[in-house]
């Protein structure tokens, strides 16, 4: 069972992937006469992934907002239903019998993101050293081996390094700021304690051991993220300034006398 299921993500996940991340890297050592960079290559694979994975992205910021509903409204039944623990239990569990579909949303979302993660730690442990080219399509084109593993001459993607474990702490930091300040509802001191200094710090002291691989890879997915939550930003703002014009423009016109006429 478990080994068709290996050999199953393998030929329909991994496999893939891998040759998309090759011709990536042929693309390259193509376009720059001879100089592929394995290091570009994860790059625009961490690209091409978040963008695959944006409808879930939209689909979690969706369910976040929903399940805060949900939550204030059990809450609401608790306190008008404080005496009354019998109607209380039947109209909260009414309220999330509905949570289901935004569940099984989150299930499927979870699993996603977990083969996505056992695909990105194979490619990091044997695909960028070579050890998985018997996995690339007869069709690709030839690439030399072993694979350019030195990230613009001077991150070797197999070992840690310090500046880019202390960039993706600074962008993890810039990312929560981001989304308290986006976020809908309002921050806690102890939220922002935890996730704009705790969890930047504790990031930097786990993910110092990291090779500079699987870095690349997280700091090219957080500055996606930023991008994303700047342009949710910039997309709020107008609509704020829109709402707020349109808002004086109605003011104004009720405040303009009517001139009749004889």
């Amino acid at each position: 069972m478990f080994t068709s299921l290996a050999a199953l993500f393998t030929t329909v996940v991994y496999q893939p992937f891998l040759n998309v991340l090759v011709f990536f890297y042929w693309l390259i050592g193509f376009v720059t006469g001879g100089n592929p960079d394995m290091g570009i290559a994860v790059i625009l694979l961490t690209v091409l992934i978040r963008f695959l994975l944006m409808p879930l992205s939209l689909a979690g910021h969706r369910s976040e907002s929903d399940r805060r509903k949900i939550a204030a409204q059990v809450k609401a039944i608790e306190e008008k239903h404080a005496s009354e623990p019998l109607l209380q239990r039947k109209l909260s569990k009414k309220v999330l019998n509905q949570s289901r579909g935004i569940l099984f949303g989150e299930i499927v979302s979870l699993v996603v993101q977990v083969i996505i993660a056992l695909m990105l730690w194979r490619i990091f442990a044997t695909g960028l050293t070579g050890e998985d080219v018997h996995l690339i399509y007869p069709f690709m084109p030839e690439v030399k081996l072993p694979f350019n593993l030195v990230f613009m001459g001077d991150y070797d993607l197999t070992h840690t390094s310090f500046r880019l474990n202390l960039i993706q702490s600074i962008l993890i930091f810039v990312f929560e700021v981001l989304s308290m300040y986006t976020s809908l509802y309002k921050v806690t001191r102890d939220e922002v304690v935890r996730y704009q200094l705790v969890l930047p710090v504790v990031s930097f002291v786990i993910f110092m051991g990291l090779p500079a691989g699987k870095k690349l890879f997280v700091i090219t997915a957080l500055i996606f993220s930023i991008i994303f939550k700047v342009i949710m930003v910039i997309r709020h703002k107008m609509e704020e300034y829109r709402l707020k014009k349109e808002a004086e423009e109605q003011a104004e016109a009720s405040d303009t006398p009517v001139v009749q006429t004889v």
